[in-house]
């Protein structure tokens, strides 16, 4: 079997290369993630694989599985977020998403963070298999 050098790969190469998304599937993903904020931690948990990470201001800090439910079931509610400066990339199965998130809600201050979330897309649906809150001061 002979392989073109001008289109063999090797894992390392491919890893380099940005894929793109469809405007389509961008929206879901951001659909998810506006929701992820707002509808509550049932609809943030169904959307999220069972071993995800996820890393909040401390405290709580560094989160996994089942503690991130504990976490976000006492401290859900947000009415809204608007997410500016979005960014967002694929590579192969992975899709990750950057914004600068303000979200807010009744007798709270507005709260503001850079964030970003982590998507798996696995057996025709995407999950979250990471996120990190980072307060902006």
């Amino acid at each position: 079997m002979t392989v073109s050098s001008q289109t063999a790969k090797t894992p390392g190469q491919a890893a380099h290369e940005a894929e793109t998304l469809s405007p389509p599937q961008q929206d879901v993903l951001w659909d998810m993630e506006e929701h992820f904020w707002t509808s509550g931690a049932d609809n943030a948990r169904a959307t999220t694989a069972t071993d995800a990470v996820m890393i909040f201001p401390y405290p709580p800090g560094i989160l996994q599985g089942d503690h991130i439910w504990t976490h976000l079931r006492e401290r859900t509610g947000w009415r809204s977020v608007v997410m500016a400066e979005r960014g967002i990339m694929r590579r192969g199965e992975i899709a990750i998403l950057t914004y600068r998130a303000s979200a807010e809600k009744p007798d709270v201050p507005i709260f503001q963070a850079l964030c970003t979330s982590t998507y798996l897309h696995d057996e025709d649906r995407w999950l979250r298999i990471s996120h990190q809150q980072t307060t902006v001061t």
